[in-house]
């Protein structure tokens, strides 16, 4: 039986328990409860008999809270051991980066004595603090295993050829990975109080954690068996994201929104990353758009959450209205967007890029796919080839949609603003209505005569009007025959007559020789009226009457060309 005298006059706790169990003759003192068990009480019992006791950062949680336990006050005795243990922590342990690191972990399963204590909130505060140190005083170790970053202090006489590489401005990051989710919260949270480390480093370390705590992030997948700590951790980094626009990557944020959704993150932490994606959607790529969606929905991508998206860039370039008050009144101000020409039409590249994607999902509805595209028909951009070809992969891909459809879909399109090739492609598209087909090459003659300086072909009433009022975003209806027939994908003879057209274009316009160049020219513009009232005046004949109004006289046609037009039964497919 260990001797009671040297405990019993450094503990007031067992003080109290003997005088109790004398006063019920009991032999027995209980302290099964004692923080830390046997090894703890060891400690503090060595202690007691003044026998040398070790300390260190791994055993003197357990020794300062079974102290407490047994209350080894100054006031029991002085120089007692809860006063040694508070100068070996001041003066040692939180002097020591990696030492205050291991303490907090320590200090988990002795909650809640230590968080009672104040163990947990000053190690907390004592990593926060060297975190928030200049680098140029960091001399202690600390891991760095990431690629090294350029030199930031240049040929600094300071460093003295004793260290031969700079302190990064992340270098504390690594080690912070070791904690878990709610002490590093409160770690980096801390840190951010401070407001000495910037966003973008602090960014950095939640990157870093992010890849260490879920495996599989990078790839869109988490694979981890905890799905509630998988989606704590989540919750934790949305929650710990600067506020700094730029701090965190945008390819990360939306690799986090797909973490979110598939741990099932609340609303909030998701919408909070929508927002802060449409903040700087310039910078993200089609692939990290490509959001699956749930396995209960139809559609192959979450379309829904990118409107979101799309919807918080946009009203970052709506003029806001400022009220404030002025002589008792109130003024109202409006106040320009914030986006710049570049950062419109990234996004518009963006969204052609995504919507190309899409448009592979046979589940599309072509309303989704136009909504989309919509969204962003306000931002100018010198090409359109990139929403071609989205239109045309929706096209071979639902192949059974209205002729209404279809003709919504293609008028996204600004047919002026295709290059050669796409003009090329789009006139032996037979995916493509006729309309499209004619307005593509009647552009790409206007383009050729600009360049020739001849006079621009003229084109159907019914065809001009649609230019004039410009095809893209048209909402003119369907009245007549003709335009339902104009609607229609056009028929192998026609493709090939137009490609026929683009061809002799061409051919005109690289000839060197001026008056062979302009005799071709001649014969061109002659030619594609030909065309054009041909098949114009073709459907025209395959209808009623009644679209007569939508035909135009311009040119004379031949009779025997105004037959109707060559069977559609036949295709030829082009891709």
């Amino acid at each position: 039986m260990v001797l009671q005298f040297p405990l019993l006059s450094k503990s007031a706790r067992l003080q109290k328990l003997v005088a109790f169990t004398n006063e019920a003759n009991d032999d027995e003192v209980d302290i099964s409860d004692i923080p830390g068990g046997s090894v703890a009480f060891e400690i503090c019992a060595k202690f007691c008999y003044g026998m040398t006791v070790t300390l260190n950062a791994y055993n003197v949680v357990a020794a300062h809270c079974a102290a407490e336990y047994l209350g080894m006050h100054e006031t029991v005795e002085k120089g007692n051991l809860i006063y040694k243990i508070d100068v070996f922590l001041s003066s040692s342990i939180f002097r020591s980066w990696k030492d205050s690191i291991i303490v907090l972990q320590t200090t988990r399963s002795l909650l809640p004595w230590s968080e009672e204590l104040k163990l947990v909130n000053n190690c907390i505060d004592a990593i926060a603090s060297k975190a928030s140190v200049d680098v140029s005083k960091v001399d202690w170790s600390y891991t760095y295993n990431r690629k090294t970053v350029l030199d930031e202090n240049g040929n600094d006489p300071s460093w003295n050829g004793v260290r031969n590489r700079t302190v990064p401005r992340d270098w504390w990051v690594e080690d912070l990975c070791e904690l878990e989710v709610d002490y590093y919260k409160r770690v980096i949270a801390n840190i951010n109080n401070r407001g000495i480390v910037s966003g973008e480093v602090v960014g950095e370390a939640l990157k870093v954690y992010t890849l260490r705590k879920l495996p599989g992030f990078l790839k869109g997948t988490i694979q981890c068996s905890d799905t509630l700590k998988a989606q704590s951790i989540v919750d934790v980094v949305v929650w710990l994201l600067p506020a700094d626009k730029g701090s965190v990557s945008c390819s990360f944020l939306l690799k986090l929104l797909k973490a979110a959704i598939l741990v099932g993150s609340g609303e909030r932490e998701k919408m909070e990353l929508v927002r802060r994606i449409g903040h700087q959607l310039e910078e993200a790529s089609v692939n990290d758009l490509l959001i699956q969606a749930p396995k209960d929905e139809a559609l192959r991508y979450d379309v829904e959450i990118v409107h979101k998206i799309l919807e918080e860039f946009i009203m970052l370039d709506q003029n806001a209205e400022i009220q404030f008050a002025e002589d008792g009144e109130i003024q109202k101000v409006r106040k320009q967007g914030i986006l710049t020409e570049a950062s419109k039409l990234m996004v518009a590249k963006l969204v052609d890029g995504y919507l190309a994607e899409i448009a592979k999902d046979p589940n599309l509805p072509s309303s989704t796919f136009v909504d989309i595209a919509n969204m962003v028909s306000g931002f100018s951009r010198p090409a359109h080839d990139g929403l071609y070809r989205a239109i045309d992969t929706y096209l071979k891909e639902h192949p059974e949609i209205s002729k209404s459809e279809r003709k919504k879909i293609c008028r996204l399109m600004d047919c002026k603003k295709l290059s050669i090739d796409a003009c090329t492609h789009a006139v032996q598209n037979e995916r493509l209505p006729l309309r499209t087909v004619v307005q593509v090459l009647f552009f790409e003659q206007v383009r050729a005569a600009a360049s020739s300086g001849s006079s621009t072909p003229d084109l159907p009433k019914g065809l001009k009007e649609d230019l004039n009022g410009g095809s893209h975003g048209s909402s003119r209806s369907v009245t007549t025959n003709t335009d339902e027939d104009l609607d229609a994908v056009a028929s192998a003879e026609e493709l090939k007559a137009l490609k026929a057209e683009v061809a002799a274009l061409r051919l005109g316009c690289e000839r060197s020789n001026a008056d062979k160049a302009a005799i071709s020219k001649t014969k061109g513009l002659l030619v594609s009226k030909k065309i054009f009232s041909k098949i114009w005046s073709g459907k025209a004949g395959q209808g009623d009457n009644n679209g007569s109004d939508s035909l135009d006289s311009h040119g004379s046609a031949n009779p025997e060309e105004a037959k109707s037009t060559p069977s559609r039964n036949r295709r030829h497919s082009v891709s």
